[in-house]
């Protein structure tokens, strides 16, 4: 139960598996949400969870009361969203429907781009898992074109210029190469926009397979693709404790 007090309207929506805070602040500002029947464009308003009534889309948002966490094997071929207009595969396919309610994908992996995805209800987990202020590591395996040189590896190490500015600096190992191809292990902690097809790009090594191998500390073990797991409790508070969630 959620004690009585105000708190700010993305927050709100997060709390209630509506959304990111981010993804949140967006549906504010493109005016689809309502507080008291009135449309809301500010993301800093405030509300009160109890009295205030909320609504996204002309839907009533209530604050859930179960929190819920699963680790996702992502196969290729799902689109990384909860609808798609279009009904194409997305990973809400590979959760039974008792579970869904609710639930969204923490970040998001390519249509062509497989493995761990966390999913949850858990709006302010969901969040600081995402920014990169938490500097919360991922690793990849990525298979690219040719064999990057030192100077290539130095790029990836230090920073790649990019569209919108320099990525932070990328831990990069070769795990082995052949005539046309070779397989990175690539650790990051930013959240850029198909960041590391970008970056091989940049540096003249495009990916022709990736896999996310792990988030924080959660790797995927033996799960199979299109399989999902529920974290444990001590996983979760193994979380909460690195976000410093109270």
């Amino acid at each position: 139960m959620y004690m009585s007090g105000l708190m700010r309207l993305q927050k709100f929506l997060s709390s209630g598996g509506i959304a990111s805070r981010r993804a949140a602040e967006k549906l504010i500002s493109e005016g689809r949400i309502k507080v008291n029947e009135k449309v809301v464009t500010e993301p800093g308003t405030k509300v009160d969870p109890l009295s205030d009534k909320v609504e996204v889309d002309n839907l009533p948002v209530t604050i859930l009361k179960k929190k819920k966490y699963f680790l996702l094997n992502k196969p290729s071929g799902y689109l990384t969203t909860v609808k798609d207009p279009y009904k194409r595969p997305t990973v809400m396919d590979l959760i039974p429907k008792k579970f869904q309610e609710g639930l969204f994908p923490v970040g998001r992996l390519d249509l062509d781009t497989e493995g761990l995805l966390l999913m949850t209800n858990d709006g302010e987990m969901a969040f600081r898992l995402t920014h990169p202020r938490y500097e919360i590591e991922k690793e990849y395996l990525a298979q690219v074109k040719g064999t990057p040189s030192k100077d290539d590896l130095y790029l990836l190490r230090t920073g790649v210029v990019l569209e919108e500015g320099k990525t932070a600096p990328a831990k990069v190992e070769i795990l082995s190469s052949g005539d046309k191809m070779s397989l990175l292990r690539i650790i990051i902690h930013e959240g850029k926009k198909r960041q590391i097809k970008r970056i091989c790009a940049a540096v003249g090594h495009p990916v022709v397979f990736l896999k996310r191998n792990s988030y924080a500390f959660l790797n995927l073990g033996n799960l199979k693709p299109g399989l999902y797991r529920s974290l444990t409790e001590e996983e979760v508070q193994k979380l909460y404790r690195l976000l410093k969630l109270p």
